[in-house]
């Protein structure tokens, strides 16, 4: 496929079989695959990462979502996983030995703090978290153990930016490896390998299958990066089913109409909460009053359906309006066709500490809210009689 195509091109072309004749890809749903003879199962069992040996190790349809993955990051190779923090904990797995450390930001996704706060330290891996706003802190941070430097920008659940060209450098310059969580932007928005990281990660759970009914994982990268991820892989076995798989290659051939779509709804949805007087703060990189925003606009080419926003009133002016809502689901997750919101303070409260989740700038009443494919005109009407209901509270 010709990498100078179009991301459109890329996700309708790059996985295509010139020897099939069906549009739609295929389900390979067998575990195991023979062979003709003592050879060619010599042979299949040989290769780097066979697509028909043993489900765990590969699979054609699996294969096919690899494909389409790693051309529209621009990457190499690419490894589908059965979920986004399968691909996380696999990919540190990797690259992480006792005694290493890594740097991170305070600001992230729930699971990823809990699997660097908790989890990594019992294998003799330090994590420290800094102010991802802050450049300087990532050098600063860094010290002769330092082998791994991750980021999410924008983050989940605060929108705050990484500068990924000054991190990748900073990294570049101490020999350490850069990983991206690229789920909140997705490749539509903003392509990290482009600007010098090392590997990408995504939760396809999210807006690249786009219908909340996958939930799979990929990281993307070089390939010796994704075969040394791949070695580790068939050992921890996060494994994809196909079915998932060719789910998720159903949901990338829409991704960025979709995602275009979305961008444009929480823009228009971030504005009207920005002006109401009964919003303390909004979070979104499009607003010109972002403090990142001049970021954004240099390193993303749209901002995405995430927004987050507190109420004057707080957690409880928070835990008023929700019920009042009628077109945005209670439920976690992003980048479906239907508008979520959810309190991250209660969604991540099984992973993170109230201390943890303060340290991460999370308070109980912040309120973050997946933009689906609604019409906006209908969710500003649905949040504004919602905050209506808040009007005695706040005096308006």
């Amino acid at each position: 496929m010709d990498p100078s195509f179009a991301l459109e091109t890329l996700l309708t072309h790059a996985d295509l079989d010139p020897e099939e004749l069906g549009i739609a890809p295929p389900i390979h749903q067998s575990v195991n695959y023979s062979a003709a003879s003592m050879e060619e199962f010599d042979a299949l069992n040989d290769q780097p990462r066979p697509e028909r040996y043993y489900r765990r190790y590969g699979n054609p349809t699996q294969a096919r979502l690899e494909r389409v993955m790693a051309a529209i990051e621009g990457a190499e190779s690419a490894l589908a996983t059965a979920s986004g923090m399968g691909a996380t904990t696999t990919t540190l797995l990797t690259l992480l030995s006792a005694g290493d450390h890594v740097v991170a930001q305070e600001s992230m996704y729930g699971g990823t703090l809990s699997l660097l706060r908790d989890t990594l330290p019992r294998f003799d891996i330090a994590a420290t978290l800094i102010d991802q706003s802050d450049t300087a802190a990532f050098e600063k941070a860094i010290t002769a153990r330092t082998k791994l430097i991750m980021i999410e920008t924008p983050s989940n659940p605060l929108l705050r930016l990484t500068d990924i060209d000054a991190v990748a450098a900073l990294a570049r310059a101490h020999s350490i490896l850069t990983f991206a969580d690229n789920t909140v932007a997705t490749p539509v928005n903003q392509r990290p390998l482009e600007q010098g990281v090392d590997l990408v990660m995504h939760s396809v759970t999210k807006a690249v299958s786009g219908h909340a009914d996958v939930q799979a994982g990929v990281v993307c990268g070089r390939d010796e990066l994704i075969e040394r991820i791949w070695q580790a892989h068939i050992q921890v076995g996060s494994v994809i089913s196909p079915f998932d798989a060719w789910l998720a290659l159903r949901g990338l051939r829409t991704m960025s109409l979709r995602v275009e779509r979305q961008n444009q709804c929480a823009q228009a949805v971030a504005e009207y909460l920005a002006l109401h007087p009964a919003v303390r703060v909004v979070n979104y990189p499009g607003l010109a009053d972002h403090p990142q925003h001049d970021l954004a606009k240099r390193q993303m080419r749209g901002y995405g359906s995430l927004l987050s926003f507190e109420l004057r009133g707080g957690q409880k002016a928070a835990e008023r309006l929700i019920p009042f809502l009628r077109i945005p689901v209670r439920s976690p997750s992003l980048g479906g066709t239907r508008s979520t919101l959810v309190r991250p303070a209660a969604m991540w409260s099984n992973e993170l500490t109230a201390q943890q989740l303060a340290e991460a700038g999370v308070p109980g009443g912040l309120i973050r809210f997946a933009v689906g494919l609604e019409h906006e005109r209908d969710l500003i009407a649905d949040l504004d009689r919602g905050l209506a209901t808040l009007a005695p509270a706040i005096g308006r």
